[in-house]
């Protein structure tokens, strides 16, 4: 079993699997061959999906749909966050239209934040890596929850009037006003993509870790209940797993040695990555009798999720490890390697973006 699923609050995810029988998510299976150059997807990194029938739909005839997903402007642009920020890229390559929500409501509402600083977080931190990673400023819309048009905060406040409060206990457990506020806002940047003032009723898809399926579950319930005023189409969903964290357990923007930045100094990069948790053994005679185990690795995580795209490549890390050929300080460094070059690249790149960010702002 896995613990209550709160978008707020949740600790780990301990079966994935369980979540199709627990909350009706679907197996992605299906999607992985006519998706395979996503690395994500041909790993079965990203593993579940809402209705995504859709959007595949959309994609192989080339129709109109939408990618939708929101930034958390609280701490640092990590490789965890890399994930969505790639498959942002990702969709808008296929054609999507991207829109893109910087949730500074509810870094101010749950998260105690000032609105200026969680303003420059989302510009510094996270547009500014998203452009440098390859997000294009065409077919792009940007905005800020607390500085936005009438019609997306008329919907908002619309979209009040079709939820209970028991129902939203029900779906999150003990709610306050902020919680509330800022759930219902969160339905409203997910639906007003198919508003008519932004080119009307279009499949739409949010990529999301599971722990944000209950705003999912919710926006999709409100969309059947507002079809007579907007003829909204139910928006679909991805669901990836979490990477985790240099020490293990979670990743997270509040624990530095959890992470690397994408502005980490490369020096910093790699005493994180030397002290990571690794898959291995208690010694090197043991690793190299017993093998290591890839997935308790912090290094091979990283490998898999970001640092290594050829799959033949990945498996023989996988099998020295395994059959003891290769023992973790070799693994290290050889990531330290490769991150570092990623990471210079990178931050070459973020000093080029800032044109194209400013463009975006002033759009």
């Amino acid at each position: 079993m896995n613990p209550r699923i709160d978008p707020w609050g949740i600790e780990d995810i301990k079966n994935y699997k369980n979540l199709f029988d627990e909350f009706g998510i679907e197996s992605f299976e299906k999607f992985r061959k006519s998706l395979f150059e996503n690395r994500y997807i041909r790993r079965g990194i990203i593993f579940g999906h809402r209705d995504f029938d859709k959007i595949m739909n959309a994609i192989q005839k080339r129709e109109s749909f939408v990618m939708m997903t929101g930034l958390m402007p609280s701490g640092k642009f990590h490789f965890g966050h890399k994930m969505v920020a790639d498959q942002i890229i990702f969709y808008q390559g296929l054609g999507a239209e991207i829109f893109l929500c910087s949730a500074d409501l509810e870094a101010y509402l749950v998260r105690g934040m000032d609105l200026k600083t969680s303003r420059n977080i989302a510009v510094e931190e996270y547009l500014t890596n998203y452009v440098a990673l390859g997000l294009k400023e065409k077919n792009l819309r940007f905005w800020f929850q607390t500085d936005y048009v009438t019609p997306y905060y008329r919907l908002r406040d619309m979209l009040s009037r079709k939820v209970t409060f028991n129902e939203l206990n029900g779906i999150y457990g003990d709610m306050a006003p902020r919680k509330i506020f800022s759930v219902i806002t969160q339905a409203a940047d997910i639906l007003h993509p198919q508003l008519d003032e932004f080119g009307g009723p279009r499949p739409t898809v949010v990529p999301v870790g599971a722990d944000q399926d209950p705003h999912l579950r919710l926006t999709r319930d409100l969309a059947s209940r507002f079809q007579t005023e907007f003829r909204f189409i139910l928006p679909s969903s991805t669901y990836h797993k979490f990477m985790g964290g240099l020490q293990g357990g979670k990743m997270s923007s509040s624990d530095p040695k959890s992470y690397i930045a994408l502005t980490d100094d490369p020096k910093d990069a790699i005493k994180k990555i030397m002290n990571s948790k690794t898959g291995g053994r208690a010694t090197v005679n043991e690793q190299r009798k017993k093998g290591g185990i890839p997935e308790g690795c912090m290094i091979y995580d990283l490998f898999l999720y970001h640092l290594i795209d050829d799959d033949r490549e990945l498996k023989k890390i996988y099998e020295d490890c395994t059959s003891g050929k290769r023992i973790c300080g070799e693994c290290k460094a050889i990531c330290a390697e490769v991150t570092v070059d990623f990471l210079r690249k990178h931050q070459e790149r973020r000093e080029k973006a800032r044109d194209v960010v400013d463009g975006i702002l002033k759009g």
